[in-house]
């Protein structure tokens, strides 16, 4: 039997233990912010890396944020992930994690907690984990603000990365994302009684409205499939004064660096429409898009191990969302992501995984990871002299 069947075959014999997990890790709520949940999801996922690596999770604390990291001395291979989710504390009471059939549902099952548990049986698979580093973040569904430094620091020590982000619906690899970045407009108008003497007022809804219209024609068509998306609007204080000042949040994601500079250059020369309101302008670029190139040959090393497992039709897919493969692709490290689980809904009330294919993506990265680290070994044989 040869390796990669073995890999499959002990791979299948920890499903169990892998939903076991997953239950566990999914009913460990971890929202944005949210410092005592967080630092329970750590101890948690502290405990079970360190008994699966050998070696002791080093938490890096920023700003209270816990980071778990278990550095490799020799890195040949970074596995990057973060338990944060986007649903916030006491979403499991409404929405437990749930098996029926071959599917699992509940809050972060997908993205990404399934793909932490998938890490973890992959890295009990391989044999010798010692040029492979982990690195386990906090903060990644609201910008990496403090782990980025991190990030960037283990891949620039690693041969390649390999983001455990959540696989296409289909199953495929992610070779490429769009870059991202987000804005905030803080309009300032003057208030006054909006029945009795509105004319007096600047009216920052009104204004905000303008920039809202603006925004638009920044993304157009013919631009690279380029969003430029107003989200978040506040504006006013009570139904009969005019409002005073407003604030927008704007998303922006684009296939090309340069894409992403034009549209900041645009939104930074935004000017008011309004007579003496003023616009602010906060915010920038937060991940540049990850470029395929750099993940052919990781892809090109995965199909060969998913062929040898019986998975034929692996491919590499564009993404349109940002992980946190942005940041180590634009340092020219090869990166490939979306090596976790197989699903969808992400960030929704139906996200999704598939329990079924558990096994099989586990055995992938476990593979992969065994390619990678002898390659290292070979290196460092060839560079020693021994034959």
């Amino acid at each position: 039997m040869d390796r990669e069947r073995r890999l499959l075959l002990s791979a299948q014999q920890l499903l169990a233990d892998m939903v076991d997990r997953l239950a566990t890790l999914v009913a460990c709520e971890s929202a944005p912010g949210s410092l005592p949940h967080l630092e329970s999801c750590a101890d948690l996922l502290a405990r079970w890396g360190s008994q699966v690596l050998g070696r002791p999770a080093r938490r890096v604390v920023i700003d209270g944020l816990p980071h778990l990291l278990w550095p490799a001395a020799d890195q040949r291979v970074l596995l990057l992930g973060h338990f944060d989710t986007v649903f916030p504390i006491g979403t499991t009471r409404s929405r437990p994690f749930t098996v029926q059939g071959d599917i699992a549902t509940g809050p972060g099952v997908l993205d990404m907690k399934g793909g932490i548990v998938q890490m973890l049986a992959a890295l009990r698979l391989v044999e010798d984990t010692s040029a492979v580093g982990v690195l386990l973040t906090c903060d990644e569904e609201t910008g990496s603000v403090t782990s980025r430094p991190l990030i960037e620091a283990e891949a620039r020590r690693s041969a390649a990365v390999l983001v455990c982000e959540a696989a296409t619906p289909e199953g495929h690899v992610k070779v490429a994302r769009k870059g991202g970045s987000v804005y905030s407009l803080t309009i300032q108008g003057r208030a006054a009684h909006a029945g009795v003497e509105p004319q007096r007022g600047i009216n920052a809804t009104v204004e905000v409205a303008h920039q809202v219209l603006a925004l638009g024609r920044l993304g157009v068509a013919d631009s690279g499939g380029t969003s430029v998306t107003p989200t978040l609007l506040s504006a006013g204080t009570t139904t009969n004064t005019v409002p005073e000042s407003a604030s927008l949040a704007v998303d922006v994601r684009a296939w090309t660096r340069d894409e992403l500079e034009r549209v900041d250059h645009a939104i930074r020369g935004l000017v008011p429409v309004l007579s003496d309101a003023t616009l602010a302008v906060g915010g920038g670029i937060n991940r540049y898009p990850m470029p395929a190139e750099l993940a052919r040959p990781l892809l090109a090393l995965a199909r060969s191990t998913a062929r040898r497992l019986g998975i034929a039709d692996l491919a590499g897919a564009y993404a349109a969302g940002a992980s946190d493969g942005n940041f180590t692709a634009a340092l020219g490290v090869p990166t490939l992501d979306g090596l976790g689980a197989v699903g969808g809904g992400a960030h929704a009330a139906d996200e999704y995984i598939r329990l079924d294919r558990m096994p099989e993506r586990a055995a992938l990265l476990a593979g992969l990871v065994e390619t990678l680290a002898a390659a290292r070994r070979a290196e460092a044989a060839k560079a020693g002299g021994i034959p």
